[in-house]
């Protein structure tokens, strides 16, 4: 390490770099076009650390539109003594001015045609040609937050409820996050035999999602695959081009898998982890029944540290089809407890809020309101079952309370799906001068078909309480999502059209 080098007594997370067990010239970063071995990426991080200089303890920001940038850039950080900061380079140029004013970084890391977008007296590095750094402005001093010696990266949340918040995460509680899951999977096993097979990662490394499962990558001394942007013939030709047997993806991913005529098969891959967001049931048989891969769900939050919940595949084997759709069970040294507001603790298999301790957070910057006795409020709705297997269920701000009586729009999605003639479907609550909200359907039409409003809500009242049923349906061409995946039921209720074939005064009996 470089003289300037400050971070825990252990080396942190760019240990994850420099102690990875292959040769230099093995390769451990590949994308379509290209592929960097374990020695040009180590020269890569050492010159870049060396051109932060030192920034101990100061925030280092990395605009990310290339993942091979952003992963460079989160070991030089570690290696200079900083706390990596990644910033989503889709976001608005006001977005990302307000992250980088938000965490006033030392330097920010971009590439070509993108330092425009930092606030002035913010320094700039450039790449303007791979390892070829130009400093377009010299920082001011600092004046952004000097973190402790543990904190390692500043995240933020995905946003699906309202504006997304920055979550810090420490070199111990990601490292020792990532370790357990590996313990899991190994299911207690020693590392040997074959070396283990790339991991194709799908999301942006500007995204948790993508940046955890490259730290995975490196401590399991695994190669990467990184995929900036997610086309679906691009990751089935990877798939087979890699021989991969498991990857990750979101269900969003899933299901334009599903819908492309283009994608035939998956090659020889056997399991899928679904990550990011929580997978309905249907669409996981949907996707074994078109591909005949399995679908292992798994759970967790930014503010969790990562993934703390998930299935292994001994439990596949245990259980078969018959918790398709639970996100698996907690990793060792998490807790889950479902509560309810007014009865505190509920028994296995009923709903309620999921409260998790995770021993991965770093929770000293949360809302008070959200941990109590060292617990999460996760703002999720599922349940436990006997066997330990978390259900999620829903959001508890997407609830829709129509008149007092509670309605989950997940059970009301998934009816909609049911029909021949839906793709997908989003049910959201949107204001009701008498009954306070009432649930409305956005519905995505399979291609070439269109289906009557009035047969979907009849088609639903075979199978929910008339309350449950919407009381209008609209039909769109997507759902509004976040980067990976989420969609965004805030935007759709703020475009509700209140038509008078669609008012949300029509009842459903």
């Amino acid at each position: 390490m470089s003289e300037h080098t400050r971070g825990p007594a252990d080396g942190g997370l760019a240990a994850f770099l420099l102690d990875h067990d292959d040769a230099a010239d093995t390769p451990v970063l590949h994308w379509k076009d290209g592929s960097r071995t374990r020695g040009e990426l180590i020269d890569a991080v050492k010159v870049l650390a060396g051109r932060l200089g030192p920034v101990a303890g100061r925030p280092v920001a990395c605009l990310v539109d290339d993942g091979v940038r952003a992963i460079t850039t989160m070991f030089a950080a570690w290696l200079a003594g900083g706390v990596y900061v990644p910033v989503n380079a889709r976001l608005t140029d006001t977005e990302v001015r307000g992250q980088l004013l938000a965490q006033a970084p030392a330097l920010v890391v971009t590439g070509p045609g993108q330092a425009a977008r930092v606030p002035e007296g913010i320094g700039v590095l450039v790449e303007e040609a791979p390892g070829s750094w130009a400093l377009l402005r010299p920082a001011a001093d600092p004046s952004g937050p000097c973190f402790g010696e543990d904190e390692a990266v500043v995240m933020r949340t995905s946003g699906t409820t309202g504006e997304s918040k920055p979550v810090v995460l420490s070199h111990k509680g990601v490292r020792d996050g990532i370790d357990t899951v590996i313990a899991k999977l190994r299911g207690g096993a020693a590392r040997g035999g074959r070396p283990p097979m790339p991991n194709l990662i799908p999301t942006s490394q500007a995204l948790w999602a993508g940046a955890w499962n490259a730290l995975f990558s490196f401590r399991l001394g695994a190669p990467v695959i990184l995929m900036d942007r997610f086309d679906p013939v691009e990751y089935a030709e990877l798939v087979k081009r890699f021989a991969l047997r498991s990857t990750i993806l979101a269900p969003a991913m899933m299901t334009m898998l599903l819908e492309d005529s283009r994608v035939s098969d998956l090659g020889g891959l056997r399991f899928v982890r679904s990550v990011t967001a929580p997978l309905a049931p249907d669409q996981a048989r949907a996707f074994r029944a078109r591909f005949g891969v399995d679908v292992l769900n798994s759970y967790g939050q930014t503010e969790l540290g990562g993934e703390v919940v998930g299935w292994t595949a001994s439990d596949t084997r245990e259980f078969g089809s018959a918790k398709l759709g639970a996100v698996g069970r907690a990793h060792p040294g998490v807790e889950i407890r479902i509560l309810d507001d007014e009865r505190g603790g509920l028994p296995a298999g009923e709903p309620g809020e999921i409260w998790i301790r995770s021993p991965f957070a770093h929770t000293a910057d949360l809302p008070a309101g959200r941990i109590a006795d060292g617990f999460l409020r996760t703002g999720d709705l599922g349940r436990l079952d006997a066997d330990g297997f978390l259900w999620i269920e829903g959001r508890v701000s997407d609830m829709v309370n129509r008149g007092g009586l509670k309605i989950v729009p997940q059970e009301v999605e998934a009816a909609l799906r049911r029909h021949p003639a839906v793709a997908d479907a989003c049910v959201a609550g949107v204001p009701d001068a008498r009954l306070g909200e009432a649930p409305v359907a956005w519905v995505r039409p399979v291609a070439g078909e269109r289906p009557e409003e009035a047969e979907l809500l009849s088609f639903l009242r075979r199978d929910l309480a008339g309350y449950k049923v919407p009381v209008a349906v609209r039909f769109v061409a997507d759902f509004p999502r976040t980067e990976i995946g989420k969609v965004l039921r805030r935007e759709l209720v703020a475009g509700f059209d209140r038509s008078p074939e669609g008012s949300e005064e029509t009842e459903s009996r």
